[in-house]
């Protein structure tokens, strides 16, 4: 399975930057923000403040995958998912 990469520019504190991305992980990325209720920015501002090590776009891919791997292992040991703790959170903050 090939996924081109992407290059994309977003906007991060104010300031523009370029993220190049396979598009399966800006596919996944769009999902997370959207569950979240956040925008692409706001989503790649928090990675990107969270970061250590190493550049934006590895820190993006990682981010997703370990949302997923979260959701499959959460899925598997029957507790709630992220979506549903996100669902959950929303509708306590509102």
């Amino acid at each position: 399975m090939k996924s081109p990469v992407v290059k994309r520019s977003i906007v991060i504190a104010g300031h523009k930057t370029s993220v190049s991305l396979e598009d399966a992980f800006w596919k996944g990325l769009k999902e997370i923000a959207g569950g979240r209720d956040m925008t692409l920015s706001d989503l790649v501002a928090a990675i990107d403040s969270e970061r250590q090590h190493g550049n934006l776009s590895s820190a993006i891919r990682l981010f997703v995958l370990d949302f997923y791997r979260n959701q499959l292992s959460d899925h598997k040991t029957g507790r709630e998912g992220p979506r549903e703790l996100m669902a959950a959170g929303a509708a306590s903050s509102a």
